[in-house]
């Protein structure tokens, strides 16, 4: 039977006024009794919502959270900050979104671990096998999620399509987001927008195998909270989507599966300059697949989420795709998780 957890928190970090995604948000978590917080920056202008804790430079330094007094601001990572006021509130999962998504009523029903839906396989023995999943969710139109590898972007259906019928346990969850998906700057100058994502199934993602998520609309429950953790040191279009991958491999450590679902919101994005975009997403059209496959390679400990997390950064440090800073930060986000007991939670094996 599935359980339906609904204690959670939605959080969004923010350098506009409110606006009315924001207001959105703030209604519907009013609503559905969640929690919704808003993490603020230095740029972010006077902010009040009804319905919204928001939290200034100031006020995330009154936290006494280690991190938040180390954390550079200018900094999408400042997010992290909101994932440890969401712990520190007891919630059972964390939602995220951006300031530019809109929910639909569906971003608002009952979230559960237990999915079910169809599952992608690996035919790669053991290697790194690359899966564009939001081809299952576009069958008429071409488009991959920002953080996949470019060169393999043209190869549709590059894994077996998910045909086989699955149930698990999915402690992290992307929604998908129609209009403005997450796309990347070369896809963004060359083809057209907006779309909308067909309905179907969950798609579960089996070991080996490898598709970005991003925090648009992404779900995380208590069990993989260690994974939040967004690096700062690194290029601002890649922190979600390197954390995506590590966390992607500390899942398949413990025989977890991510899985993708429909969309629940849909992005009227923000203006972006995309030639900046472009330039901030190069680290990953040069390292991607190299990340992925050095991760990959890791010897994982099942169920050992922080010590594998610290394995992973240091991997990553070592192939200097993230600043050696970046240690001082992750073991500040460790220790605050270790004050709120969410470090080291009980698994069944």
């Amino acid at each position: 039977m599935q359980k339906s957890i609904n204690s959670g928190a939605i959080i969004v970090t923010s350098i506009s006024e409110p606006n009315p995604v924001l207001r959105s948000l703030a209604e519907g978590a009013s609503r559905h009794g969640l929690s919704f917080i808003v993490v603020g920056d230095l740029k972010t202008p006077e902010f009040a919502i009804n319905g919204c804790s928001y939290y200034d430079v100031a006020s995330q330094i009154a936290t006494d959270f280690e991190y938040a007094k180390l954390c550079p601001t200018h900094s999408y990572a400042r997010k992290n900050i909101g994932y440890l006021l969401a712990i520190r509130g007891g919630v059972d999962w964390v939602a995220e979104t951006d300031d530019d998504n809109f929910p639909r009523e569906s971003f608002w029903s009952p979230r559960t671990q237990q999915v079910s839906g169809t599952k992608v396989t690996s035919e790669q023995n053991g290697s790194v096998d690359w899966c564009n999943v939001y081809d299952f969710f576009s069958r008429d139109t071409f488009i991959y999620p920002r953080g996949f590898p470019i060169e393999l972007a043209k190869e549709r259906h590059k894994s077996p399509p998910p045909t086989v019928t699955w149930e698990g346990f999915s402690p992290i969850q992307q929604g998908l987001a129609d209009g403005n998906p997450d796309v990347d700057a070369i896809y963004r100058m060359l083809y057209p927008l907006p779309v909308t994502f067909e309905t179907r199934s969950p798609v579960a993602l089996g070991k080996s195998v490898y598709c970005p998520f991003n925090s648009q609309n992404t779900t995380f429950f208590r069990e993989a909270f260690p994974l939040l953790y967004l690096p700062a040191h690194c290029s601002f279009r890649m922190t979600d989507i390197w954390r995506s991958f590590v966390a992607q491999r500390v899942l398949q450590s413990c025989g977890w599966s991510l899985t993708f679902h429909n969309a629940t919101v849909w992005q009227e994005r923000n203006e972006h300059d995309l030639l900046c975009d472009f330039e901030q997403e190069i680290p990953g059209y040069l390292n991607n697949r190299r990340i992925v496959d050095t991760l990959a390679a890791l010897e994982l400990k099942p169920f050992a989420l922080v010590e594998n997390l610290t394995l992973c950064y240091e991997a990553l440090i070592e192939l200097g795709v993230v600043g050696a800073e970046e240690r001082t930060l992750l073991n500040a986000w460790l220790n605050d998780l270790d004050a709120l007991g969410a470090s080291q939670l009980k698994f069944e094996e």
